[in-house]
């Protein structure tokens, strides 16, 4: 094993022959849980094909909720220097401003997120790179052979590996697609500085169901400024082709509201573009082993609660379920079974697939019933538009008498 030098993590050339838990998958799910596991005196190997974590568009932004998440595993600390904060966002609705508001929200590029919190694990939990080849599973020992012979034994196996499917294929799990090519994620750099940017951070709502758009949500990683716009639209049909041409045009038109604010939508460096599907997962009840986050089940990120989702499996496996499996021989499925029905991972996951359909439904949806919706939520934000701007009026004749009177 490597020593730890310069708040870098350790490297296990071979893994600990035995641990308790074996995690296969170093990112998100995977690396925080290694970390409070191995902090509880837990003996965990964490294992992963690659030592840095490559660039990956995925999540960019959370808030104060998904924070205290982090907080409450004791991992904010850790989490604090790889964001940036931001504090105040303004919101357009059709086509105009309809709220300012003040909250804490952080933003982040995903991959040098993960190295920090790599950067960060114990030094009592390297990290194990290298490729599994060969998985056995069963109801009292779980044993991992690498691609270089080492051989990992472990009493329970969690496998972390996102959307990555030969782990779950060796396994003999399949992933089920619910809703393929629900959406898009769009990602992009800005040639505009976040002190030369009207707004710390702004959100602009799509203004016609048939553009397709939710939103696109303009915010500060570092010292640039990121855009991420979520739209229902897939890879390969001419729309999405004529963004990547020219995605400076389509979003001036699309959100002029905003435009001359940021930089008239100026773009530096690649758009980026990923496509989501909705999954579930079949035949993971067994011996063994449990599936967490995006290896167990995905959503859509556009209402905003995929990492609430991912770290409430981290929580209620670290503060729940892994030390109840612990204390008594065996890890059979009827054990692990416990994860699948705790009532706050269901709410956690039902949620994150509710909250997946009904944006996308309330923003495209072309049945009576989400048209009239929309309807009735655009007018009675017009009528608060309106409401705001005659108090303001209202205010700024009352100065103007005040003055006169003075």
């Amino acid at each position: 094993m490597t020593s730890r030098k310069g708040g870098e993590m350790s490297i296990a050339e071979a893994g600990p022959a035995e641990v308790d838990v074996a995690i296969v998958g170093a990112g998100l799910a995977g690396t925080t849980l290694a970390t409070v596991l191995g902090k509880a005196g837990r003996k965990v190997a964490l294992i992963d094909p690659h030592r840095v974590h490559h660039d990956e568009f995925r999540a960019e932004k959370i808030g104060t909720k998904q924070m205290q998440l982090f907080k409450r595993l004791g991992l904010e600390a850790t989490l604090l220097p790889l964001v940036t904060p931001m504090d105040e966002v303004h919101i357009f609705r059709l086509g105009q401003l309809f709220a300012r508001e003040t909250h804490r929200e952080f933003g982040f590029s995903y991959g040098a997120l993960i190295n920090g919190l790599r950067d960060a694990l114990p030094p009592q939990v390297p990290l194990t790179v290298g490729k599994v080849a060969e998985i056995t599973t069963g109801p009292d020992e779980q044993r991992l052979v690498l691609t270089d012979g080492s051989v990992i034994d472990a009493r329970l196996l969690v496998v972390a590996t996102g959307y990555s499917e030969a782990v779950r294929r060796a396994i003999g799990v399949n992933r089920v697609e619910e809703s393929k090519a629900f959406s898009l994620s769009i990602g992009f750099d800005l040639a505009i500085a976040p002190r030369d940017c009207a707004y710390e951070s702004v959100t602009s709502y799509g203004k016609r169901a048939g553009d397709r758009v939710a939103y696109i949500t303009v915010f500060p990683i570092g010292n640039k400024m990121r855009a991420n716009m979520f739209v229902y639209r897939q890879v390969a049909e001419p729309w999405t082709r004529a963004f990547r041409e020219d995605p400076q045009k389509m979003l001036c038109e699309l959100m002029p509201e905003i435009s001359a604010q940021c930089g008239n939508f100026e773009i530096a460096g690649p758009v980026e573009v990923r496509q989501i599907n909705l999954t579930t997962t079949q035949g993971h009840r067994r011996d063994g082993v449990v599936f967490v986050g995006d290896a167990f089940l995905t959503t859509c990120p556009t209402p905003g609660v995929g990492i609430e989702r991912v770290m409430t499996d981290v929580d209620r496996l670290h503060s729940v379920h892994i030390p109840r499996w612990l204390e008594t021989p065996g890890m059979a499925a009827d054990k692990i079974s416990a994860f699948y029905d705790d009532p706050v991972k269901i709410a956690a996951d039902e949620n994150g697939m509710r909250s997946s359909i009904y944006s996308k439904a309330i923003t495209t949806g072309t049945e009576l019933e989400w048209r009239i919706r929309r309807l009735r939520n655009n007018t009675a934000r017009q009528l608060m538009i309106v409401g705001r701007k005659m108090r303001n009026l209202g205010q700024r004749r009352a100065n103007a008498v005040a003055g006169e009177a003075s």
